[in-house]
């Protein structure tokens, strides 16, 4: 997703309470990737659906632990959980419409790269994935 606030891409996310990672990481999906807020509750409830199967599949935890943030102050920073979870067969991703909502200017699937300019440290999470995965992670931007 593109951010409002500033224009960089960045993976959707948001602030996380104590013991609700789940919860959070598809209510954040769907409010800033798929527009959830503005949604009929018939939608939204489909929607559930379909983020509990994806949460259900193989994950990993990619980082855990302080990241550099342009927010941070001397008695403010951040601590991230990022979490991978694959859509092997697609079933799910494919179903879902993509919309921009929330802190989200836009939002499409892009190709990454490590010349994609991204917020804070999600470049980093994103080498991380691909390295685990056994993808190709670009070390020039294709011409």
């Amino acid at each position: 997703m593109e951010r409002k606030d500033g224009g960089e891409w960045a993976i959707p996310g948001g602030v996380v309470g104590p013991g609700e990672i789940s919860a959070a990481l598809k209510r954040e999906f769907a409010e800033e990737a798929v527009n959830s807020s503005q949604k009929p509750r018939a939608d939204t409830q489909e929607l559930e659906k379909q983020l509990h199967k994806l949460c259900s599949q193989e994950h990993f935890v990619v980082y855990n632990g302080y990241v550099g943030d342009p927010r941070h102050t001397d008695n403010v920073w951040m601590d991230t959980e990022a979490v991978n979870y694959h859509d092997e067969t697609g079933e799910v991703m494919d179903l879902l419409s993509l919309e921009a909502g929330d802190d989200a200017e836009k939002v499409r699937w892009v190709d990454i790269n490590d010349k994609l300019k991204l917020y804070a440290s999600h470049s980093q999470f994103l080498q991380l994935v691909a390295e685990k995965r056994g993808a190709h992670w670009s070390e020039h931007y294709p011409e």
